[in-house]
């Protein structure tokens, strides 16, 4: 056994009991205020939540881990998932890192420089939080407004930065991601339910299935 698998395989047995405590503290909150102080919305607006989040999210539980893990390997998605804001900072900052490092994506070098780019995000993400939660709102309640309307573009502007760093290296595959992308806005608005879940699973997926075809065109052609 090589020197990363046994990391890879003590990050596992530490991962686990981590996502379990995880697990543990996020439910902890509800739990006290059902059964402690008896505060409960009921067990059907439970249910009509659940749906409705699983609708918009659930298909990420699939997606996300696959489409991550060459970036970060199982450590960078143990530490992504258990301190949130994958999408936003973690996935940034583990692109960055390996591109900055120069190893391959998906190879084992380039998960370890994922996976430090994310434990740095990860600090520098519990100190900005803490102290943005005690100084932004004061903050914001003096910037103008068109400040304020600047900073719901954060989101969108990180997810063209990271297509972006993607499509230069083929752009075949980044057309065929937008035009499945839009095909995919049409048809759910078109279906009845909130069904926009299925704009990310049929797009990650149809997408990674073309990337694949691209690479053996290429091994075949060489």
């Amino acid at each position: 056994m090589s020197i990363y698998e046994k990391y890879v395989k003590n990050v596992e047995k530490f991962g686990r009991l981590t996502m379990l405590l995880g697990m543990v503290a996020m439910l902890l909150p509800p739990m006290l205020m059902t059964f402690y102080f008896g505060f409960n919305p009921g067990i059907v607006a439970i249910i009509t939540g659940t749906i409705s989040q699983i609708s918009v999210s659930g298909a990420f539980y699939f997606s996300e881990p696959i489409s991550y893990y060459p970036i970060i390997g199982s450590t960078g998605l143990y530490m992504s998932t258990l301190s949130g804001n994958s999408v936003n900072m973690k996935i940034p900052a583990a692109v960055t890192a390996v591109e900055a490092s120069g190893y391959k994506q998906g190879s084992d070098e380039g998960s370890l420089m994922g996976s430090l780019g994310i434990a740095v995000s990860t600090y520098v993400c519990i100190f900005f939080v803490v102290l943005t939660s005690i100084f932004a709102q004061i903050l914001i309640n003096y910037l103008p407004e068109s400040i304020n309307d600047v900073l719901g573009l954060i989101i969108p502007a990180l997810y063209g930065g990271i297509f972006a760093q993607f499509t230069v290296k083929s752009y075949k595959t980044g057309l065929f991601a937008l035009v499945v992308a839009f095909i995919m806005t049409k048809v759910v608005a078109l279906l009845p339910g909130n069904l926009t879940f299925l704009i990310t699973l049929v797009s990650v997926f149809s997408t990674i299935f073309f990337a694949r075809t691209q690479l053996d065109t290429i091994n075949k052609n060489s």
